[in-house]
């Protein structure tokens, strides 16, 4: 069986490098340009020809068997699965080019995270609870340098996702992927770096009241906080959508 042949891609910093890789795969599986059976490279292979770390490649490759577009073998590796047979539902970034979608999602969230949120404030441990402080810093670290922050943010809410003990929940969430966190794909055309900065910061203010609620324990205030955050955001992007159709 023929080995595929993939380019070096340099792949941009704002969008997260994990979406990207699954997505890249699933086009081709898709396409018909990998093939039922055909077996992927090696691990080490796909790092130096995508140019990311070896937790990209995991978590792209984890997001792919989430999906039934590939499946790994004991000892053999990964190979592409019979894919004619099912498809997944999955939210690509090629779907949140639009506000209206973005709102979508947001509302999707919202119905999903919000029990979320209360089962983690019920259920959470000492460690969900660092995990949770771990990602709030990493948001704080990627403000101050400028940067967007997409995959420590979807990493915080993965992170209460884990603390409601609910397997499906974090399992649903990594589904969706970083993707859900609309400011990697639509974002304001005159926005100042400082006008950015501001609005970061603001998301961390709720963060921080939302991790606050869970640390303290309170389901109805965790449920409270994780909506105002998610309303907040859909008051943004509505905002936008107006302005688009003026």
């Amino acid at each position: 069986m023929s080995r595929m042949s993939i380019p070096p891609l340099s792949l941009p910093p704002a969008v997260s490098r994990t979406a990207q890789v699954a997505e890249w795969f699933a086009r081709e599986i898709r396409a018909g340009r990998l093939r039922s059976g055909e077996k992927l490279p090696t691990e080490q292979e796909l790092i130096a020809r995508f140019q990311v770390s070896r937790t990209v490649i995991r978590e792209a490759m984890a997001s792919l068997r989430s999906e039934g577009l590939v499946v790994s073998r004991q000892g053999s590796g990964v190979f592409v699965a019979d894919h004619g047979t099912s498809r997944a539902f999955r939210i690509v970034s090629e779907e949140m080019r639009s506000l209206v979608e973005v709102l979508n999602v947001l509302q999707l969230r919202l119905a999903v995270e919000t029990e979320a949120a209360g089962l983690a404030a019920e259920k959470r441990t000492a460690e969900d609870l660092a995990q949770m402080r771990h990602w709030l810093d990493a948001i704080d670290a990627s403000i101050a340098a400028g940067e967007s922050a997409v995959e420590a943010d979807f990493a915080f809410h993965r992170a209460i996702s884990s603390a409601t003990r609910n397997p499906y929940f974090e399992r649903f969430m990594h589904f969706l992927g970083p993707v859900i966190i609309p400011r990697q794909s639509v974002r304001p055309e005159a926005e100042t770096p400082g006008q950015r900065r501001h609005y970061l910061e603001q998301v961390q203010v709720e963060h921080r009241r939302l991790y606050d609620a869970i640390e303290s324990g309170d389901p109805a205030a965790s449920r409270l906080r994780l909506r105002e955050h998610l309303e907040a955001g859909q008051e943004r992007y509505r905002k936008m959508v107006g302005r688009h159709q003026e």
